[in-house]
C-alpha cells in the first residue's frame, strides 16, 4: 500500500500548495524512534547543548523570510503575526540555552554523612538527568513557537533528550523546513541531525506516544485528540508522563466598579484579545461575567461596536471554520441566548467574530455544557450577573483554564477585588488583573499551563521551568567521589549551584 501524501494547504483558497512528504508508517515511527533514541548520549555535554540551542535560533532568524513566506501561505496568520512569532522562537531558544549554562534546573543537593543524626543520615547526592526520546506534538494556532522549534521541542533538547516531532498537518512545509534547520543546527554544532527527527500523519502520532523508547510527550491542542494520547500514554505497559495543553475558557470577570469607571475601554479591549489571530489563541478570553444594569450595558455596547467593525478574517483551515460556524449556530440556538453580534461566515473563506449573551439564571437554571466549553475562533460569551452569589454560582460551572482575567476598578479601591481574585485563583495557571491574557511572556516566571483540561500535569510550557517536565532525580547514596558525576563531586570543577 502506498504511503499517503502530505500536501500543504492554503486556507485562503483551500487549495492544495504543494505536496511536501509523505505520512509515516508504523515502521517509518519506529526507525525515526530508534535514530532518536541511539544518539541521546550526543546531548549529554551542556556546553554542546547550550551551542546548539544558539545555532538553532541563528539559523532560524537567517532564513527568517523564508520561514515567514511559507508559514502564511500555509497559515494566513499574517507576515506580521508570524516575524513576531519567529522572534519569539529564537529568543525562546537562546533563553533555553542561558538556563542549559546557568545549571540550577539539574536543581542539585548534597546531604553529608552524619553518623550521629537519628537514623544516621548517609552521605546522599541528587541531581536531575534527562528522560530519554521525547516526542513532541505540534500545534496547529502557532507554526513555529509552539510546534518544530517550539518550547516543548527547545526545553527537551536544554534537557538534553532527542526529540521525535509529529508535524501539524496545517503547516507541513513549515514544519519541513524548520526541522531541516534544527537538523542543520545540530550537525554544525557537531552533534548527530537525528537528535532532531520529523514524522507526519495521524496515525504516526499514535504509534509515536505507544512506542516503548519513547519517555515523554508533549501536546498542545485540542481536548479530544490530547485525551485520546494521554489515555494511550497511560495505558501503555510503561506508562509515560504526557504535557498536554488542551483547552481553556480563560473566564474574565468584570467588576461593578470597573464597568462604572471604563465600560468602553474594557469593551474595546476584550473584542481586540479575542479576535487577535482570529480568536485562535490557546489564552482567548472565551467566557465574561459581566455586570447587568447601565454601565454593563455601555460595556456590551462598546463591544458590539468593535466586532461589528471587525472585518472578516480567515481560519488555519475549513475544518476549524466549519466547526465554528456549526458549534456558534448551535450555542445561538439555546433558549435565552442571544448574539448581538452573530459569528457568522464572511465569505466562502471566511468567518465574521461576534459573541453571545445570556443572564446568569439562564445559564444556572440549565445544562447548557456548550456555553462553558472552549470554541476556536473569533467569539466569546458574556455572560450577565446581579449579585456576587451568581458570579461564585457560574464560576463553580467553568473547567480548569490556562487563565483568569479580573478586571477592577483602577482609581478607587474595589472592594470585590480581593474575593474575586481568591476565587479565580483556583481556575487558572495565570491570573491576570486588567489586563488581557493574549500575551504569553517568555520568562522564568511564567506558568503555561492551569487544571485539567487546560493541561494535563502542573508544569508549564513556557518559561525556564518548561525543562522540568523533561528531567528526572536520581540521589546517590554512599558513592565514592571518582565514580560521581562531575556536577556532584565535592570539588564541583563545573561550578554549578547546589544546595
Amino acid at each position: 500500500m502506498a504511503a499517503e501524501p502530505v500536501w500543504s494547504v492554503d486556507p485562503r483558497t483551500g487549495k492544495p500548495r504543494e505536496r511536501v512528504a509523505v505520512e509515516a508508517t508504523a515502521a517509518d515511527v519506529d526507525r525515526s524512534v530508534r535514530a532518536a533514541y541511539a544518539v541521546r548520549e550526543a546531548l549529554a555535554d551542556r556546553t554542546v547543548r547550550a551551542a546548539f540551542l544558539r545555532t538553532a535560533a541563528g539559523l532560524l532568524h537567517g532564513a527568517g523570510e523564508k520561514i515567514v513566506e511559507t508559514a502564511d501561505a500555509e497559515t494566513a496568520l499574517g507576515p506580521v503575526r508570524l516575524t513576531g512569532e519567529l522572534a519569539r522562537t529564537t529568543a525562546q531558544l537562546r533563553a533555553f540555552a542561558e538556563v542549559v549554562e546557568e545549571g540550577s534546573f539539574l536543581d542539585i543537593r548534597i546531604d553529608l554523612p552524619d553518623p550521629a543524626a537519628i537514623p544516621p543520615r548517609p552521605d546522599l547526592r541528587r541531581w536531575k538527568i534527562p528522560l530519554g526520546v521525547v516526542a513532541v506534538y505540534a500545534a496547529s494556532n502557532f507554526p513555529l513557537a509552539f510546534s518544530v522549534p517550539g518550547g516543548d521541542t527547545a526545553s527537551a533538547l536544554a534537557a538534553g533528550c532527542p526529540v521525535v516531532i509529529k508535524a501539524h498537518p496545517d503547516h507541513p512545509a513549515t514544519s519541513e523546513l524548520c526541522a531541516s534547520l534544527l537538523r542543520r543546527a545540530a550537525a554544525e554544532s557537531g552533534l548527530p541531525e537525528d537528535v532532531v527527527v520529523l514524522v507526519h500523519g495521524f496515525d504516526a502520532g499514535v504509534e509515536l506516544v505507544r512506542h516503548p523508547l519513547v519517555s515523554a510527550a508533549g501536546f498542545t491542542g485540542s481536548v479530544r485528540g490530547g485525551r485520546a494520547l494521554f489515555d494511550a500514554a497511560a495505558a501503555r505497559p510503561v506508562p509515560i508522563p504526557f504535557h498536554g495543553e488542551l483547552g481553556s475558557l480563560n473566564p474574565v470577570v468584570i467588576t461593578p466598579a470597573a464597568v462604572e469607571e471604563r465600560a468602553e475601554e474594557i469593551g474595546t479591549g476584550l473584542a481586540g484579545s479575542m479576535t487577535l489571530g482570529q480568536g485562535q489563541f490557546c489564552t482567548k478570553p472565551g467566557f465574561v461575567l459581566a455586570p447587568s444594569g447601565d454601565a454593563g450595558d455601555r460595556f456590551v455596547d462598546a463591544l458590539t461596536i468593535s466586532l461589528r467593525d471587525a472585518e472578516p478574517g480567515v481560519m488555519l483551515d475549513h475544518r476549524m471554520r466549519d466547526h465554528f460556524l456549526t458549534g456558534t449556530e448551535g450555542m445561538a440556538r439555546i433558549p435565552g441566548v442571544t448574539a448581538p453580534v452573530q459569528p457568522a461566515a464572511g465569505g466562502p473563506h471566511t468567518v465574521k467574530a461576534g459573541f453571545l449573551a445570556v443572564d446568569a439564571k439562564t445559564l444556572l437554571d440549565g445544562p447548557h455544557p456548550s456555553l462553558v466549553e472552549e470554541v476556536f475562533g473569533p467569539v466569546t460569551v458574556v455572560v450577565r450577573y446581579d449579585s456576587r452569589t451568581e458570579v461564585t454560582d457560574v464560576l463553580s460551572r467553568v473547567p480548569g483554564n490556562l487563565t483568569a482575567t479580573l478586571q477592577i476598578a483602577e482609581r478607587d479601591q474595589d472592594e470585590d477585588a480581593a474575593p474575586l481574585l481568591a476565587e479565580l485563583t483556583p481556575l487558572a495557571g495565570r491570573v491576570l488583573v486588567n489586563g488581557w491574557p493574549t500575551g504569553v511572556a517568555v520568562a522564568a516566571a511564567q506558568h503555561h499551563g492551569g487544571p485539567y483540561p487546560a493541561t494535563t500535569s502542573t508544569s508549564t510550557s513556557v518559561g525556564a521551568t518548561a525543562i522540568e517536565r523533561w528531567l528526572r532525580p536520581v540521589t546517590y547514596q554512599s558513592t565514592p567521589g571518582h565514580l560521581l558525576p562531575p556536577e556532584l563531586r565535592d570539588d564541583n570543577p563545573l561550578d554549578l549551584p547546589r544546595r
